[in-house]
């Protein structure tokens, strides 16, 4: 996980509201995906960039795919920037 692509991922609202529909469970591909109104190929790409920046662990479970927010990824990222700028003072 780099911090760098953490922050790339938090960038865009979509990935954020994703996160934020993620914080009251797992949700599938196509109920995430039913929140936006959002091609398929659209959501893929959001999908991925969450999940290369290790925010989100994916289940498969029979054809679905189950997405689950991964907080201490979050957690580290942001206790990496706060380090940042403790160091300034």
């Amino acid at each position: 996980m780099g911090v760098n692509a953490v922050f790339e991922a938090l960038s865009h609202p979509v990935r954020r509201e994703i996160l934020g529909l993620l914080k009251a469970g797992p949700l599938s591909a196509g109920e995430l995906a039913g929140h936006f109104e959002l091609s398929k190929p659209t959501m893929s790409v959001h999908f991925a960039k969450l999940k290369d920046a290790g925010l989100v662990a994916v289940e498969r479970h029979g054809t679905s795919l189950v997405y689950h927010l991964n907080m201490s990824i979050l957690e580290q990222a942001l206790s990496g920037l706060l380090d940042l700028k403790e160091m300034k003072k």
